[in-house]
Protein backbone atom coordinates (compact mmCIF):
# COMPACT_ATOMS: atom_id res chain seq x y z
CA UNK A 1 0.00 0.00 0.00
CA UNK A 2 1.49 3.74 -1.03
CA UNK A 3 0.12 6.31 1.41
CA UNK A 4 0.65 9.94 -0.06
CA UNK A 5 -0.28 12.66 2.50
CA UNK A 6 -1.44 15.41 0.81
CA UNK A 7 -1.29 19.50 2.40
CA UNK A 8 -3.97 22.02 0.96
CA UNK A 9 -1.37 23.60 -0.95
CA UNK A 10 -1.08 20.11 -2.59
CA UNK A 11 -4.51 19.63 -3.08
CA UNK A 12 -5.35 23.16 -3.98
CA UNK A 13 -2.95 23.20 -6.83
CA UNK A 14 -4.35 19.79 -8.23
CA UNK A 15 -4.14 19.47 -12.17
CA UNK A 16 -4.81 16.40 -14.28
CA UNK A 17 -2.37 15.93 -17.23
CA UNK A 18 -2.43 13.31 -20.58
CA UNK A 19 0.26 11.15 -21.39
CA UNK A 20 1.17 8.48 -23.92
CA UNK A 21 4.47 7.32 -22.62
CA UNK A 22 3.25 6.79 -19.44
CA UNK A 23 0.03 4.73 -21.20
CA UNK A 24 2.39 2.88 -23.04
CA UNK A 25 4.81 2.20 -20.36
CA UNK A 26 1.83 0.82 -18.15
CA UNK A 27 0.76 -1.15 -21.16
CA UNK A 28 3.93 -3.27 -21.39
CA UNK A 29 3.40 -4.45 -17.68
CA UNK A 30 0.20 -5.91 -19.33
CA UNK A 31 1.98 -7.26 -22.53
CA UNK A 32 4.08 -9.95 -20.62
CA UNK A 33 3.67 -13.44 -20.71
CA UNK A 34 2.46 -14.26 -17.52
CA UNK A 35 -0.30 -11.21 -17.34
CA UNK A 36 -3.64 -12.16 -18.55
CA UNK A 37 -5.39 -8.93 -19.39
CA UNK A 38 -9.26 -8.48 -18.98
CA UNK A 39 -11.44 -8.72 -21.73
CA UNK A 40 -10.86 -4.82 -23.34
CA UNK A 41 -7.54 -5.91 -23.88
CA UNK A 42 -7.29 -9.53 -25.24
CA UNK A 43 -7.31 -8.45 -28.82
CA UNK A 44 -4.63 -5.78 -28.53
CA UNK A 45 -2.10 -8.18 -26.08
CA UNK A 46 -1.92 -10.63 -29.10
CA UNK A 47 -0.27 -8.08 -31.66
CA UNK A 48 2.05 -6.16 -28.86
CA UNK A 49 3.22 -9.50 -27.20
CA UNK A 50 4.56 -10.07 -31.12
CA UNK A 51 6.11 -6.47 -31.04
CA UNK A 52 7.83 -7.46 -27.90
CA UNK A 53 9.13 -10.70 -29.20
CA UNK A 54 10.20 -9.85 -32.50
CA UNK A 55 11.47 -6.33 -32.77
CA UNK A 56 14.78 -6.27 -31.27
CA UNK A 57 14.62 -2.75 -30.83
CA UNK A 58 12.54 -2.91 -28.00
CA UNK A 59 15.21 -5.12 -25.71
CA UNK A 60 15.58 -1.79 -23.29
CA UNK A 61 12.36 -2.06 -23.04
CA UNK A 62 12.06 -5.65 -21.60
CA UNK A 63 15.13 -4.74 -19.67
CA UNK A 64 13.72 -2.10 -17.85
CA UNK A 65 10.58 -4.12 -17.09
CA UNK A 66 12.55 -6.75 -15.91
CA UNK A 67 14.51 -4.53 -14.00
CA UNK A 68 14.18 -3.25 -10.12
CA UNK A 69 10.62 -2.08 -9.52
CA UNK A 70 12.01 1.28 -8.49
CA UNK A 71 13.56 3.57 -11.37
CA UNK A 72 14.45 6.81 -12.39
CA UNK A 73 11.94 9.99 -13.58
CA UNK A 74 14.36 10.45 -16.54
CA UNK A 75 13.52 6.47 -17.97
CA UNK A 76 9.72 7.57 -17.43
CA UNK A 77 9.43 11.59 -17.55
CA UNK A 78 6.89 13.33 -15.58
CA UNK A 79 3.95 14.49 -17.84
CA UNK A 80 3.47 17.63 -19.09
CA UNK A 81 0.36 17.40 -20.32
CA UNK A 82 1.42 16.25 -24.61
CA UNK A 83 -0.88 14.37 -27.19
CA UNK A 84 1.88 13.55 -29.11
CA UNK A 85 4.00 10.83 -27.52
CA UNK A 86 7.13 12.10 -29.68
CA UNK A 87 7.07 15.15 -26.98
CA UNK A 88 8.13 12.73 -24.41
CA UNK A 89 10.47 10.57 -26.53
CA UNK A 90 12.53 13.57 -26.96
CA UNK A 91 12.91 14.35 -23.19
CA UNK A 92 13.87 10.91 -23.23
CA UNK A 93 16.30 10.96 -25.57
CA UNK A 94 17.89 14.58 -24.32
CA UNK A 95 18.26 13.57 -21.03
CA UNK A 96 21.75 15.16 -19.56
CA UNK A 97 24.39 13.33 -18.18
CA UNK A 98 24.40 14.52 -14.87
CA UNK A 99 20.84 13.37 -14.50
CA UNK A 100 21.09 9.90 -15.30
CA UNK A 101 23.94 9.70 -12.95
CA UNK A 102 22.00 11.09 -10.22
CA UNK A 103 19.24 9.02 -11.00
CA UNK A 104 21.32 6.08 -10.58
CA UNK A 105 22.83 6.97 -7.60
CA UNK A 106 19.82 7.31 -5.97
CA UNK A 107 17.88 4.73 -7.04
CA UNK A 108 20.68 2.08 -8.09
CA UNK A 109 23.07 2.45 -5.21
CA UNK A 110 24.91 -1.15 -4.79
CA UNK A 111 23.58 -1.63 -8.18
CA UNK A 112 26.48 -0.13 -10.76
CA UNK A 113 27.35 -3.25 -12.35
CA UNK A 114 23.52 -4.85 -12.80
CA UNK A 115 23.38 -5.68 -16.46
CA UNK A 116 20.30 -3.16 -16.89
CA UNK A 117 21.94 -0.05 -15.16
CA UNK A 118 25.75 -0.33 -16.30
CA UNK A 119 24.85 1.13 -20.27
CA UNK A 120 23.33 4.29 -18.12
CA UNK A 121 26.88 4.63 -16.21
CA UNK A 122 28.96 4.03 -19.07
CA UNK A 123 27.46 6.37 -21.91
CA UNK A 124 24.72 8.32 -20.57
CA UNK A 125 23.29 9.57 -23.59
CA UNK A 126 23.81 6.74 -25.95
CA UNK A 127 21.54 4.82 -23.57
CA UNK A 128 18.84 7.34 -23.31
CA UNK A 129 18.71 7.72 -27.09
CA UNK A 130 18.02 3.66 -27.35
CA UNK A 131 15.55 3.52 -24.33
CA UNK A 132 13.56 6.37 -26.33
CA UNK A 133 14.21 4.38 -29.16
CA UNK A 134 12.64 0.91 -27.72
CA UNK A 135 9.95 3.29 -26.41
CA UNK A 136 9.32 4.68 -30.23
CA UNK A 137 10.07 1.45 -31.62
CA UNK A 138 7.02 -0.50 -29.25
CA UNK A 139 4.49 2.59 -29.94
CA UNK A 140 4.83 2.01 -33.91
CA UNK A 141 3.73 -1.13 -33.90
CA UNK A 142 1.48 -1.65 -30.96
CA UNK A 143 0.18 1.85 -29.92
CA UNK A 144 0.29 4.46 -32.55
CA UNK A 145 -2.99 2.56 -34.28
CA UNK A 146 -4.79 2.85 -31.39
CA UNK A 147 -3.63 6.07 -29.81
CA UNK A 148 -6.27 8.60 -31.62
CA UNK A 149 -9.61 6.44 -30.11
CA UNK A 150 -7.11 6.32 -26.76
CA UNK A 151 -6.13 10.28 -26.56
CA UNK A 152 -10.39 10.73 -26.99
CA UNK A 153 -10.80 8.96 -24.11
CA UNK A 154 -8.25 10.19 -22.19
CA UNK A 155 -8.88 14.24 -22.86
CA UNK A 156 -12.71 13.03 -22.04
CA UNK A 157 -11.27 12.03 -18.59
CA UNK A 158 -9.48 14.97 -18.46
CA UNK A 159 -12.55 17.43 -18.74
CA UNK A 160 -14.73 15.62 -16.42
CA UNK A 161 -12.65 15.18 -13.51
CA UNK A 162 -11.82 18.70 -13.60
CA UNK A 163 -15.39 20.07 -13.84
CA UNK A 164 -15.85 17.21 -11.07
CA UNK A 165 -13.25 18.88 -9.39
CA UNK A 166 -13.83 22.82 -10.53
CA UNK A 167 -17.93 22.32 -9.28
CA UNK A 168 -17.86 19.69 -6.32
CA UNK A 169 -14.09 20.06 -4.82
CA UNK A 170 -11.36 17.62 -4.23
CA UNK A 171 -13.32 14.87 -2.16
CA UNK A 172 -15.36 14.38 -5.13
CA UNK A 173 -12.68 14.10 -7.22
CA UNK A 174 -10.52 11.61 -5.23
CA UNK A 175 -13.56 9.36 -4.21
CA UNK A 176 -15.26 9.21 -7.86
CA UNK A 177 -11.41 8.22 -8.92
CA UNK A 178 -11.26 4.65 -8.87
CA UNK A 179 -11.49 0.94 -7.13
CA UNK A 180 -7.83 0.74 -6.22
CA UNK A 181 -7.57 4.35 -4.83
CA UNK A 182 -9.16 5.42 -1.46
CA UNK A 183 -9.05 8.75 -0.45
CA UNK A 184 -9.36 9.22 3.41
CA UNK A 185 -8.45 13.07 4.14
CA UNK A 186 -5.83 14.07 4.29
CA UNK A 187 -4.50 10.43 2.68
CA UNK A 188 -4.24 9.36 -0.65
CA UNK A 189 -4.07 5.63 -0.90
CA UNK A 190 -2.92 3.07 -3.80
CA UNK A 191 -3.34 -0.29 -3.86
CA UNK A 192 0.06 -1.53 -4.70
CA UNK A 193 2.54 -4.59 -4.00
CA UNK A 194 5.15 -2.30 -2.12
CA UNK A 195 4.71 -0.71 0.79
CA UNK A 196 5.72 3.35 1.33
CA UNK A 197 4.58 6.37 2.63
CA UNK A 198 5.41 10.11 1.47
CA UNK A 199 4.30 13.53 2.23
CA UNK A 200 3.85 15.96 -0.76
CA UNK A 201 4.97 18.99 1.12
CA UNK A 202 4.29 22.07 -0.78
CA UNK A 203 4.34 19.42 -3.90
CA UNK A 204 1.61 20.19 -6.35
CA UNK A 205 -0.30 16.71 -7.01
CA UNK A 206 -0.40 15.83 -10.80
CA UNK A 207 -3.46 13.27 -12.00
CA UNK A 208 -2.43 10.98 -14.99
CA UNK A 209 -5.75 9.02 -16.57
CA UNK A 210 -4.84 5.94 -18.23
CA UNK A 211 -6.21 3.50 -20.65
CA UNK A 212 -4.12 0.72 -19.83
CA UNK A 213 -3.56 1.66 -15.88
CA UNK A 214 -4.85 -1.99 -15.55
CA UNK A 215 -0.79 -3.02 -16.31
CA UNK A 216 0.30 -1.37 -13.22
CA UNK A 217 0.12 1.55 -10.95
CA UNK A 218 2.45 4.42 -11.52
CA UNK A 219 2.78 7.26 -9.37
CA UNK A 220 6.29 9.05 -8.85
CA UNK A 221 7.67 11.41 -6.26
CA UNK A 222 11.50 12.13 -7.24
CA UNK A 223 10.32 15.59 -8.67
CA UNK A 224 10.73 18.23 -6.00
CA UNK A 225 7.50 19.93 -7.72
CA UNK A 226 5.12 17.75 -8.32
CA UNK A 227 4.01 14.32 -7.20
CA UNK A 228 2.29 12.64 -10.11
CA UNK A 229 -0.46 9.59 -9.82
CA UNK A 230 -2.27 7.68 -12.30
CA UNK A 231 -5.60 5.41 -12.53
CA UNK A 232 -7.93 4.24 -14.72
CA UNK A 233 -9.30 6.24 -17.00
CA UNK A 234 -12.81 5.11 -18.16
CA UNK A 235 -13.91 3.52 -21.60
CA UNK A 236 -11.11 0.92 -22.58
CA UNK A 237 -13.44 -1.48 -23.56
CA UNK A 238 -13.55 1.57 -27.14
CA UNK A 239 -9.48 -1.14 -27.65
CA UNK A 240 -12.13 -3.97 -28.81
CA UNK A 241 -11.92 -4.62 -32.59
CA UNK A 242 -15.98 -5.34 -32.32
CA UNK A 243 -18.10 -4.11 -29.32
CA UNK A 244 -19.78 -7.33 -27.55
CA UNK A 245 -23.54 -8.13 -28.83
CA UNK A 246 -25.70 -8.66 -26.00
CA UNK A 247 -28.42 -11.11 -27.00
CA UNK A 248 -31.67 -10.03 -28.57
CA UNK A 249 -33.47 -12.55 -26.39
CA UNK A 250 -34.81 -10.76 -23.37
CA UNK A 251 -34.00 -7.19 -24.30
CA UNK A 252 -36.16 -4.68 -23.32
CA UNK A 253 -34.41 -2.18 -24.06
CA UNK A 254 -33.61 -2.67 -27.34
CA UNK A 255 -37.01 -3.85 -28.46
CA UNK A 256 -38.47 -1.00 -27.22
CA UNK A 257 -35.68 1.80 -28.51
CA UNK A 258 -33.97 -0.59 -31.01
CA UNK A 259 -30.57 -1.77 -30.26
CA UNK A 260 -28.33 1.05 -31.98
CA UNK A 261 -29.82 3.58 -29.34
CA UNK A 262 -30.31 1.08 -26.70
CA UNK A 263 -26.60 0.42 -27.06
CA UNK A 264 -26.01 4.28 -27.10
CA UNK A 265 -27.73 4.55 -23.73
CA UNK A 266 -25.82 1.70 -22.00
CA UNK A 267 -22.89 3.71 -22.79
CA UNK A 268 -24.02 6.48 -20.69
CA UNK A 269 -22.74 5.71 -17.19
CA UNK A 270 -20.99 8.72 -17.40
CA UNK A 271 -20.58 11.97 -19.38
CA UNK A 272 -19.28 11.39 -22.65
CA UNK A 273 -18.58 13.47 -26.11
CA UNK A 274 -20.77 11.61 -29.30
CA UNK A 275 -17.38 10.90 -30.77
CA UNK A 276 -16.39 9.26 -26.90
CA UNK A 277 -19.60 6.91 -27.57
CA UNK A 278 -18.78 6.25 -31.65
CA UNK A 279 -15.14 4.93 -30.08
CA UNK A 280 -16.68 2.69 -27.73
CA UNK A 281 -19.37 0.71 -30.06
CA UNK A 282 -17.40 1.09 -33.32
CA UNK A 283 -20.35 3.22 -34.61
CA UNK A 284 -20.33 6.40 -37.09
CA UNK A 285 -20.43 9.77 -35.47
CA UNK A 286 -23.41 11.16 -36.93
CA UNK A 287 -25.16 7.82 -36.15
CA UNK A 288 -24.84 8.19 -32.92
CA UNK A 289 -25.41 11.74 -33.24
CA UNK A 290 -29.05 11.13 -34.67
CA UNK A 291 -29.45 8.60 -31.47
CA UNK A 292 -28.37 10.84 -28.88
CA UNK A 293 -30.14 13.58 -30.41
CA UNK A 294 -33.70 11.54 -30.43
CA UNK A 295 -33.06 10.59 -26.76
CA UNK A 296 -32.65 14.40 -25.55
CA UNK A 297 -35.69 15.35 -27.23
CA UNK A 298 -37.49 12.22 -25.20
CA UNK A 299 -35.75 13.45 -22.02
CA UNK A 300 -34.08 10.63 -21.76
CA UNK A 301 -30.38 12.17 -21.87
CA UNK A 302 -29.68 15.52 -21.34
CA UNK A 303 -26.66 17.67 -23.17
CA UNK A 304 -23.75 20.19 -21.67
CA UNK A 305 -20.84 22.20 -23.14
CA UNK A 306 -17.50 22.03 -21.97
CA UNK A 307 -15.04 24.07 -24.02
CA UNK A 308 -15.20 22.96 -27.17
CA UNK A 309 -17.14 19.77 -26.35
CA UNK A 310 -20.55 18.53 -25.97
CA UNK A 311 -21.57 16.22 -23.31
CA UNK A 312 -24.33 13.71 -22.93
CA UNK A 313 -25.51 12.12 -19.69
CA UNK A 314 -28.45 10.50 -18.02
CA UNK A 315 -31.28 12.24 -17.31
CA UNK A 316 -33.53 10.72 -14.09
CA UNK A 317 -35.60 9.28 -16.47
CA UNK A 318 -33.29 7.50 -18.42
CA UNK A 319 -31.33 5.99 -15.56
CA UNK A 320 -35.13 5.07 -13.97
CA UNK A 321 -35.80 3.32 -17.97
CA UNK A 322 -32.04 1.38 -17.82
CA UNK A 323 -32.70 0.37 -14.30
CA UNK A 324 -36.22 -1.02 -14.82
CA UNK A 325 -35.38 -2.64 -18.52
CA UNK A 326 -31.75 -3.79 -18.32
CA UNK A 327 -31.67 -4.61 -14.79
CA UNK A 328 -28.79 -2.39 -14.38
CA UNK A 329 -28.03 -0.04 -11.47
CA UNK A 330 -27.83 2.81 -12.39
CA UNK A 331 -30.40 5.17 -10.15
CA UNK A 332 -27.84 7.09 -8.37
CA UNK A 333 -26.13 10.32 -10.56
CA UNK A 334 -22.93 9.47 -11.87
CA UNK A 335 -20.75 12.72 -11.45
Amino acid sequence: MIRIELDEASLGATRIAISPLWDAFCSLHLAMPHRHPSRPYEEWVVRAREVLREDDRTHPLRLLIDGPHQFPDFMLPRPVGATAVETELNAVRTTPADVVRAGIAEHYAGLEDHPYVRPYLADPEGACAELADAYAAYWEGAMAAHWPVMRRLVEDEVLIRARTFATEGIDALFTGLESRAKWQPPVLELTKHIDAEYRAGERRLLLVPLVFAEGCRLYSTDDPEVLTVSFQARGAGALRERPAERADSGDRLGLLLGRGRASVLRQLGGPLTTAGIADRLGLAPSTVSEHLSALAEADVVTRHRIGRSVYYQLTDTGRALLALLSGEDVLRAVS
